[in-house]
């Protein structure tokens, strides 16, 4: 159900129905990697860039809302690390009132469907879904096709996965990228919400760039990346093309040039 505060949310954490959100919750993940030991910084490189919203924990809010340039900001409500026993099993680390008492316009709720935890996540997501309806902020559900035997590129099952996020209750879903545009249609037509691609590891920029293309080809709503554009030389530079694309159709190359970025990368 649509609410004027929902969508006003909306508005915040994206640009004309497109995405430049740049997650940077993987300090709970995988510990200060690279561009998160001074995340104050990133976050104002990135937003400077084009970026529409930053995410991260709900303990990192006091860093992200001086350095955000009035752009939109997101709290992730579940995590794990990477040395812990499992990371695909996310745990509940916040709730939709926390979010919204530290300046939160909208949540993020992680699930990995087709592993071992796909069901409690599936309840959880489906609580949190219905909380966030109380309160008209708009839920991002990340939902990858991940577990025993799962194709994490498969479109049939990224397909899957992003209609259970609307059949929950979510506002807009990221997933992974099934390698080109052609059947990332698939995805993108499995829902009728916004689709985002995660980023997953950095690759050049020109890759970067590029998948950024594919999934606007293919009808989709834009991005939430990470690595790929926080732990680049330079953030502010990288979030500019990812942005000329998602945001005025601009092809790989000529984003990259009005970046500034080598075209070889």
């Amino acid at each position: 159900m649509t609410t004027t505060g929902l969508d006003a949310r909306l508005d915040r954490i994206g640009t004309d129905g497109t995405y430049v959100i740049v997650p940077m919750d993987h300090g709970l993940t995988m510990g200060a990697v690279t561009g998160l030991k001074d995340i104050e910084s990133t976050i104002d490189g990135v937003t400077s860039g084009g970026a529409d919203a930053v995410l991260t924990q709900k303990g990192i809010a006091p860093r992200v809302h001086e350095h955000k340039n009035g752009k939109g900001y997101i709290v992730h409500l579940n995590g794990s690390t990477t040395i812990g026993p499992d990371e695909n099993d996310k745990r509940l680390t916040g709730t939709v009132e926390e979010a919204i008492r530290v300046g939160a316009d909208a949540v993020s709720f992680h699930i990995n469907v087709g592993s071992d935890h796909e069901p409690d996540q599936l309840s959880q997501l489906a609580e949190l879904t219905d909380d966030a309806t109380r309160f008209g902020i708009p839920v991002l559900a990340m939902a990858y096709a991940r577990g025993p035997g799962v194709d994490s590129t498969d479109a049939e099952s990224l397909g899957h996965a992003v209609r259970l996020a609307e059949e929950l209750g979510a506002d807009i879903v990221k997933t992974g990228y099934s390698g080109d545009a052609a059947s990332f249609e698939h995805v993108v037509e499995s829902t009728r919400l916004p689709v985002v691609i995660a980023g997953g590891s950095k690759g050049t920029d020109r890759e970067t760039i590029e998948m950024v293309r594919g999934v606007m080809d293919a009808g989709g709503a834009g991005v939430s990346m990470g690595r790929s554009i926080f732990q680049h030389e330079d953030p502010e530079a990288i979030a500019t093309a990812v942005a000329g694309v998602v945001h005025d159709d601009l092809e790989a190359t000529e984003a990259l040039a009005e970046a500034g970025l080598a075209l070889e990368a």
